[in-house]
Formats: structure tokens, C-alpha cells, sequence
């Protein structure tokens, strides 16, 4: 296929406008292009367009001032010239590849594409779902033949939620397209954004790897740690005062224990599982780092169970107070999140469970979770306290405020992540319990 020379301003449309697409539509639309955005959910259309960043990825601020045409009407994908596709690829109840989502965008697209389009693949797949799955979606609703009529190319996200260091543009970006020719063009289109430069994979199956390789190392050292803290917790040694001394040495990989949730660390190992058991190479280790870290919730909440008894304090009906509800420390993000596991686990056992977070948005956590978000100053009197998400606001509460806190005066703080200064906890009389 011969690539013809596209207007002075082309015109691309990125489908998907969460954590990912946003930012990048964003990104796009100071880059001297037309750009549309396009999502099935119209509730997050009308935000956009009232200059609501739903995802704080990019800010009302700069959200009002970017030029996007935000639509869920799809016929308006039918003038692009380049579609980028970034919907969600999740794993179901049986955690297999759940790629619903990845296939009705593929259809929407298919069905509104003009010749000559380039559509890239941003979403985190198996290898070969792109070349295996996507196109012939493509191919079927647009009855146009790729390599002929249109192009595929595939460039994994690598957005890290809440991170303000590590930004879109720079990031390293790698690129990958069905041809030599292709690839150059999904590379330049990238060259306008990233300032961090783009890698030139050598096929989509290797960009497709590299993004589950990436999230799965990640899975893999966390889980060990996870091990590790729970080794240590059994000799009553300190995990993290391990883990500061530990990281003197230079090549010290400094990971820290906690829950794993989120939709990329605790979901993409998943995809690599399912193809690897697909060729008869199952994985042994990835599955077993995946167990360890999906068992952390359970863990932290018998530990909790532990330390009541421990302290003279009934489990049924006991007071307890979770801090954080979000998948990770200084995000909304709720998608998978672990501690819902703890919260689960101490109903189950008769506690009176009471969950704050400020940055969950609690109309979406009592939907998808059933569960109430209440404010801080409306809660008083309770048995214990769980910090399960290092958010920074919870850094700074001093001895006095969880003093206030507790009943009577003293309870017992499971501090999850080390932010809270233990001594001062110990001194006003409270229980301090950590990894």
C-alpha cells in the first residue's frame, strides 16, 4: 500500500480517553493536529467538555485550554487519518485475557475508516493479539484488506498513574508497525510528542512482550519482597529498616512490600501466563509472584485480626478504620484495588469495617465496590487503624491526630506502608504494627 501525502493538519482521533488516551490526545493537540477523542461513555464526554479531567492525568486547567473535539458519536472517526486505539484490556473473573473491550473498539473504528488510515494500538495485549485479533476485526467491519487498503502499527502505553517525574513525553517510546514503512510513519507521528525520543522495536510481537516483560518484572520483585515481609513479620524483624540497610549497596533493587492492584502490574502478567500455557510454557515463576501478591489483602487483614486478639480486643463488632481505598498512594484510580480485599475480610469477621479516602470518588467505589467512602471528621471512636495507601495527606497526621481517633484515647495502628512515625504512636500509648 502507497501511503498518499495527507493534508497540511491530518487529523487523529485516539479512542479511549482514560489514563492513557487522554494524556495523549492532550499531547497531540499542541502538536499542530486535528485531534478528536472518542469514547463509548458519554458521562466522561460531557466532563471533558466542560473542562473536567476525570483522571487528574492532565488538569482542568489544560484540559480547557486544548483544542480537542471530544465525541461519542463514532461516524466522526470517518475523517482520520490516523486512529490510535487505547481502550482497557482487562482479565476476567478467571483472570483470561478479556479483550471485549479491545475488539468494540476495533469495530468502531473498522466500520467509520477511510483508505489510507493508520491505526496505531496502544493497549497492552498478548504477543500476536494485534496481527491475530485486531486486524481481521479491522479488516471484516471496514472491508478494507490491510497492508493494502490501511496500516497497523503498535506503540505500548507506558503511563505510570499519579507519577508527576516520569510524564508522556518523556518517556521512551516504542514503536513497532506490520512493515518497515509503517513503522516509519507511527515513529514520526510519535517524534512530535515524545521528547524522550522513540525505540524502533523490530516486530509488533516484540513491543507487545516488552510492555507485558516490563509489568511483569515489576510483579515478580514486588511479590518477592511481599515473601520476604512476610518471612521477616514471623521473626519479628522490621522489613523496611531491612530494606533501608539493604539499599546501601548500589545494585540494591529497592522495592517495597504492599498491595498489588491497579490495571497494569497485577493484570498484565496475566496475558503473558495465558499465551505462555497457550505454547505448553507455563510460567512457573510469574504465576507463583502473582498468587503471592493477590493473597496480600487477605494477609494484612488476618495480620489485623492477629493484633486484636493480641491486644484484648473482640474482632466482632471492633471499630476499625481503613486509610486509602485507591490501587496506589496519590491517585483516584480504583480499578482492582486490593484493599477491598481487607475491607472484605474484616466484615466477614464481624467488624464494623469504615473506609476514607479524598481522592476515591465515592459515588464509583459504592457502585463497582459497595462500598461507603465517608470523611474523616465524621469518624471517631475506633479500635484500630489500617494505613493501606500511602497517600501523602496521610503523612502528615501526627500522634495526636490518631490519638483522637482511637477510643478512649489508644487503639492499635497498622501502618502498611512505614509513613507514620512509630515512636510517637508507641508514646502516646497506642499499638504500632508494621512489616
Amino acid at each position: 500500500m502507497k501511503i498518499s501525502k495527507i493534508n497540511q493538519r491530518p487529523t487523529i482521533a485516539v479512542v479511549g480517553l482514560g489514563y492513557v488516551g487522554l494524556p495523549l490526545a492532550a499531547a497531540f493537540s499542541s502538536a499542530d493536529y486535528k485531534v478528536i477523542g472518542f469514547d463509548i461513555n458519554s458521562n466522561k464526554i460531557n466532563n471533558y467538555k466542560k473542562g473536567i479531567d476525570v483522571t487528574n492525568e492532565v488538569g482542568n486547567k489544560l484540559l480547557k485550554s486544548a483544542n480537542i473535539c471530544f465525541t461519542n458519536d463514532e461516524k466522526e472517526l470517518s475523517s482520520c487519518d490516523y486512529v490510535i486505539i487505547a481502550v482497557p484490556t482487562p482479565i476476567d473473573k478467571n483472570n483470561k485475557p478479556n479483550l471485549q473491550p479491545l475488539c468494540e473498539a476495533s469495530q468502531i473504528v473498522g466500520r467509520n475508516m477511510k483508505s489510507g488510515t493508520v491505526v496505531v494500538y496502544e493497549s497492552t495485549v498478548y504477543p500476536g493479539a494485534t496481527e491475530e485479533i485486531c486486524i481481521p476485526v479491522l479488516e471484516n467491519m471496514s472491508n478494507l484488506k490491510c497492508g493494502r487498503d490501511f496500516k497497523v502499527g503498535y506503540s505500548p502505553e507506558r503511563i505510570n498513574p499519579g507519577d508527576q517525574d516520569h510524564r508522556l513525553e518523556n518517556i521512551t517510546k516504542v514503536v513497532s508497525g506490520q512493515d518497515d514503512e509503517t513503522q516509519g510513519i507511527v515513529a514520526n507521528l510519535y517524534k512530535k510528542i515524545i521528547k524522550a525520543g522513540v525505540y524502533l522495536a523490530p516486530s509488533i510481537k516484540v513491543a507487545e512482550t516488552a510492555k507485558i516483560l516490563e509489568n511483569s518484572q515489576r510483579n515478580i520483585n514486588i511479590a518477592f519482597i511481599n515473601e520476604m515481609a512476610m518471612v521477616l513479620n514471623s521473626m519479628e524483624i522490621d522489613t523496611f529498616e531491612v530494606l533501608r540497610a539493604a539499599n546501601t549497596k548500589w545494585n540494591f533493587l529497592n522495592f517495597l512490600p504492599g498491595l498489588v492492584g491497579g490495571h497494569c502490574i497485577s493484570v498484565d502478567p496475566y496475558y503473558l501466563l495465558f499465551k505462555g500455557e497457550e505454547t505448553g510454557i507455563y510460567p512457573k515463576l510469574l504465576g507463583t509472584a502473582c498468587e503471592i501478591n493477590n493473597n496480600m489483602g487477605m494477609y494484612f487483614a488476618d495480620m489485623m485480626v492477629q493484633q486484636l486478639i493480641s491486644n484484648g480486643f473482640a474482632v466482632k463488632d471492633a471499630k476499625i478504620l481503613i486509610l486509602g481505598f485507591t490501587f496506589k498512594e496519590n491517585v483516584n484510580d480504583i480499578r482492582n484495588t486490593k484493599v477491598f480485599d481487607i475491607a472484605s475480610y474484616l466484615k466477614k469477621r464481624g467488624a464494623q469495617v469504615i473506609v476514607c479516602d479524598p481522592l476515591a470518588n465515592k459515588d464509583e467505589v459504592l457502585e463497582e465496590y459497595n462500598i461507603n467512602i465517608v470523611q474523616l471528621d465524621d469518624v471517631h471512636s475506633v479500635d484500630a487503624i489500617i494505613v493501606a495507601v500511602a497517600h501523602d495527606v496521610y503523612k502528615q497526621l501526627s500522634a495526636d491526630w490518631f490519638k483522637n481517633k482511637f477510643k478512649n484515647g489508644k487503639g492499635i495502628l497498622f501502618d502498611t506502608k512505614a509513613v507514620i512515625d512509630k515512636t510517637s504512636i508507641e508514646n502516646m500509648g497506642g499499638v504500632y504494627y508494621g512489616l
